[in-house]
């Protein structure tokens, strides 16, 4: 094939077009894959189809490390699944709300609650909502502020813990990137490393309890907080009609369900990790070890749980256990995803779009600027798609070649991508956490939304300087700096309500 052109683009184009347009990234993906292998092995669909089928999906899908992750992934759905249907986390959750007597007592509590139940990110909406729902309503606490709190204890607390479903997710995709790359470090490390050049991610989770403590709300929250005192009430969401936790679950389950289970599932971890060297020689483990030791503690946790369910006569053993296989049929599409993003990836090899992007930025756009740039197109991509996660499968495959050639600092890119996903996500009026957040929360959609961008943006304007800086320094101190902004310009915040008052 001739030298990399901009024809070596049309997949990613074609992905994102039609993932937009159809809030569906599995069909943007499906046919960004489908074109590439038209582009490489010529225009008849038949043979192309059976090709990319042939030496993409299964290809992928095959690959050891790759099934060690899809294997992984189900695991964890598993547990999430029983976690969640079993009431475990509703008890858990209650357990946070004995000594609630103020407003900022309240928003504290629905804070904790949310990052204890760092295991389900979507999950945690239509279990801190409901529970905290009354306790709002009764302090006069706007249904909009509870919907912010519990999306910015969501997404936010799940992307920065490494053994669940999102660490685990984008692991695969940095795994496949370091493979073809011929780097040695594990993907795991990798991601440690990176947690904290998250600026937006962590930042989200830092801005709640200021702003509590502060009292500096702004924006529409501020007039929808002063509306809720003065016995103003938006319009409110019917809370969903859910059927994952039964009135018997609710009424039989125990906290324990919640912190033995987890607990059981690290010292398994630990116990099998420790020997092959972890933390300290993660470099030379198997990444198959590392998968196998996470998935063998997931599986023990589930026992123990399910165990703990029939204990409690929460449900049988069989009927725990046909939960747990339901609960792990949740996450095929989010295996779907995986293989499609791991096949774009290899098609865009193959074309040789990497090399062209590479030349496109040579001398057009300074290297510290490309985390900040990441940042802002996640931000675009998973605003206009509503998904993190496809956002990542997109953006992955094509910072970290361009990163490893520019020598751009890898964690710090690794951080603007996963920051932009969840940056975008936040605004995003199509996204399943937004969605989730105002049915738990008990408030409209476009409440939820007109409410939070603001303090999205404030947000995303802090950790976009913090990028600016990390790209020079390649020093995670510039997360200090995103945090001073954030806390400085609540302090104007306060300043300018106070004047206004």
């Amino acid at each position: 094939m001739s030298e990399p052109g901009f024809y070596t683009l049309i997949p990613v184009i074609l992905t994102l077009v039609l993932s937009v347009w159809s809030r569906n990234v599995v069909l943007g993906l499906f046919v960004g894959v489908f074109s590439g292998v038209l582009i490489i092995h010529g225009p008849n669909p038949f043979t192309a189809m059976s090709l990319m089928i042939n030496h993409y999906f299964v290809a992928q899908a095959s690959n050891s490390a790759n099934m060690g992750i899809l294997l992984l992934m189900v695991f964890v759905a598993g547990l999430v699944g029983l976690m969640q249907r079993s009431g475990a986390a509703a008890a858990f959750a209650g357990m946070m709300t004995v000594y609630i007597t103020s407003k900022a007592k309240a928003q504290a509590a629905a804070w904790t609650s949310g990052a204890t139940l760092f295991f389900t990110d979507s999950g945690t909406p239509l279990i801190v909502g409901p529970l905290f729902r009354p306790i709002m309503d009764g302090l006069k606490i706007s249904r909009a502020k509870l919907a912010w709190i519990i999306d910015s204890t969501a997404s936010p607390i799940a992307v920065l813990v490494p053994f669940i479903g999102w660490g685990l997710y984008s692991q695969g995709l940095i795994a496949q990137e370091y493979k073809s790359l011929g780097i040695d470090e594990s993907a795991f490390l990798s991601y440690i490393k990176a947690m904290p050049f998250q600026f937006y991610s962590i930042i989200a989770v830092i801005m709640v309890p200021a702003i509590v403590m502060a009292k500096a709300d702004f924006g529409p929250m501020k007039k929808a907080e002063s509306d809720c005192a003065n016995g103003i009430v938006m319009e409110t969401a019917e809370a969903l009609k859910s059927e994952i936790i039964t009135d018997t679950a609710l009424q039989k389950a125990k906290p324990i369900m919640v912190w033995l289970p987890l607990s059981v599932m690290l010292t398994v971890m630990f116990c099998l990790l420790v020997p092959q060297g972890f933390p300290l020689d993660m470099v030379n483990m198997p990444s198959n070890v590392f998968r196998a030791s996470l998935s063998t503690g997931y599986i023990c946790a589930a026992l123990v749980l399910m165990l703990l369910m029939a204990r409690y006569g929460v449900r049988s053993l069989a009927e725990a256990f046909s939960l747990y296989l339901e609960s792990m049929s949740k996450v095929v599409n989010v295996l779907i995803i995986l293989v499609l993003a791991w096949s774009l990836g290899a098609v865009g090899k193959d074309l040789g779009a990497p090399a062209y992007i590479a030349a496109l930025i040579d001398g057009s756009l300074p290297v510290y600027l490309i985390p900040a740039t990441v940042f802002v197109v996640g931000g675009i991509i998973s605003f206009s798609t509503g998904s993190s996660w496809g956002t990542y499968a997109i953006l992955i495959p094509l910072i970290i070649p361009i990163a490893y050639q520019f020598d751009v600092p890898m964690y710090v890119a690794i951080g603007a991508v996963l920051s932009g996903g969840l940056f975008g996500d936040h605004c995003s009026p199509i996204s399943d956490t937004t969605i989730l957040s105002a049915t738990g929360a008990g408030c409209s959609q476009i409440d939820h939304v007109k409410t939070q961008i603001p303090y999205s943006l404030f947000n995303g304007s802090c950790s976009l300087v913090a990028y600016v800086v990390a790209g020079i320094t390649a020093s995670a101190w510039a997360l200090a700096l995103g945090v001073v902004l954030m806390l400085v310009g609540l302090v104007i915040m306060k300043a300018a309500n106070r004047q206004n008052s």
